[in-house]
């Protein structure tokens, strides 16, 4: 089995200092632990969609009953947490065009020039008569930009599609409003489990329906899952703890920025998903006990090599107020050579003649050491390579991690008021005309 590896000896932080820190995160470690035998009724659920065979089989069966309408596109509705993960998972495996199969769109704010294109890509489909799917997620049904664009859709599918109905499938709690509705409508609907919070439901029917219909393999990606749930779950000292502890404890030193720094294009989107986990669950204006403390970690993503050219500068020679986790691909695909070339040699010496990987990991050592010199803090993430069940790994220790992240900062990390006061402020609006 191929896994992730973890180096964590320029964190900046003594081992013996972990080892201390790591005993203060025993209250969690157990209840993480009790949450894992406890199905959906826990706000850290989300652990045990890794392990919930009956989710994977209705989310399989549904797959292969819109398969079996012969669909050309998806298009996948949702904001967030219900979409974030789906891009990442489909964007690191299958790229961000895809060059052939299942056509996938998203549709997420309510932005018309965006809208208008997505419209009219859709539109040109049903006019030659292609079969489109679409999938709306809301784990609360109530999501305004995303009810708004299902209306909008739905309103293009039925001038073209009769049978439209059964092209809509709808995600969402199992007692929302939503859920109620379509049911009512003859839609095909999926649930998501318990209390599996939004951005922790990437794998989820959130997640799995479209990447599912996409042909990615959502059991290689439950079984990557798993095998870290069961990682974390082993031993106190285990990977999302270290990260956690990594996190927090910069943080009380002053690095109040923690960049996830990918070596690879196409797993920009991941973090992008562990920038909103990391934001959203962390940012707290008050602690579990009321107690008014406004923290948090500013979250930022960067890609190797590309930003090491616009923002480099800044982590080498600017501020120490940030930490990085880097991601590096042991192995990519394809294997890509440059052709021995003797006049631009005398350009760059050694660049030509050699494989693509060679020349990312010769600039990604280059990095490593020059952060140890600058005594920046990091820590390394190595991924044997791109494939759902590291993919699996990779995102079911980010989100233990947040968990571990919510005891040391004693916020609840399961929850997002700030981010609700918007929403019933926008609804008043509206409510206004």
């Amino acid at each position: 089995m191929k896994t992730i590896t973890f180096d964590w000896s320029a964190c900046g932080i003594p081992e013996a200092q972990i080892q201390t820190l790591l005993k203060q995160t025993e209250p969690e470690f157990a209840r993480i632990q009790k949450a894992a035998t406890t199905g959906y009724e826990d706000a850290r659920a989300s652990l045990n969609l890794a392990q919930d065979k009956i989710m994977l089989h209705n989310v399989r069966a549904m797959v292969a009953e819109k398969k079996r309408l012969k669909p050309n596109a998806l298009l996948h509705i949702g904001i967030g947490g219900s979409n974030l993960g789906v891009i990442a998972i489909q964007e690191a495996l299958l790229g961000r065009v895809l060059p052939k199969g299942m056509h996938i769109l998203y549709a997420d704010t309510v932005d018309s020039p965006s809208t208008s294109r997505i419209a009219a890509a859709l539109e040109a489909r049903l006019r030659r008569g292609e079969k489109i799917i679409i999938h709306l997620v809301s784990k609360s049904g109530s999501t305004t930009e995303s009810i708004a664009n299902f209306a909008f859709y739905v309103r293009l599918l039925k001038r073209y599609d009769k049978h439209y109905q059964s092209s809509i499938v709808i995600t969402s709690d199992d007692d929302s409003k939503l859920t109620e509705y379509a049911h009512k409508q003859g839609y095909s609907c999926l649930s998501i489990p318990g209390k599996v919070g939004g951005r922790y439901s990437a794998l989820s029917p959130v997640g799995l329906f479209p990447l599912g219909l996409l042909g990615i393999r959502i059991d290689e990606l439950l079984a990557g899952a798993a095998h870290m749930r069961n990682l974390c779950l082993k031993s106190l000292d285990n990977p999302a703890a270290r990260s956690a502890i990594f996190q927090h404890a910069q943080d009380m030193q002053g690095k109040v920025i923690s960049d996830l720094f990918l070596f690879s294009s196409d797993l920009e989107s991941l973090g992008k998903w562990y920038r909103q986990m990391l934001a959203e669950s962390i940012g707290k204006e008050h602690d579990t006990s009321g107690k008014k403390v406004n923290v948090g970690i500013t979250p930022t993503v960067s890609i190797g090599s590309t930003d090491l050219h616009s923002i480099g500068q800044l982590f080498l020679g600017g501020p120490k107020d940030e930490i990085t986790t880097f991601v590096h691909v042991l192995k990519q695909k394809p294997a890509i050579s440059i052709p021995k070339d003797t006049a631009l040699e005398q350009l760059v010496p050694h660049a030509t003649g050699k494989n693509m990987q060679v020349i990312m990991d010769a600039i990604y050592g280059g990095v490593m050491i020059a952060f140890k010199q600058h005594e920046r803090p990091y820590v390394q993430v190595h991924l044997p390579e791109i494939s759902a069940h590291v993919l699996g790994q990779f995102m079911q220790w980010k989100m233990i991690e947040i968990m571990y992240l919510g005891a040391l900062f004693n916020v609840n990390p399961y929850d997002q008021p700030n981010v609700e006061a918007y929403k019933t402020e926008t609804k008043k609006i509206l409510a206004q005309g």
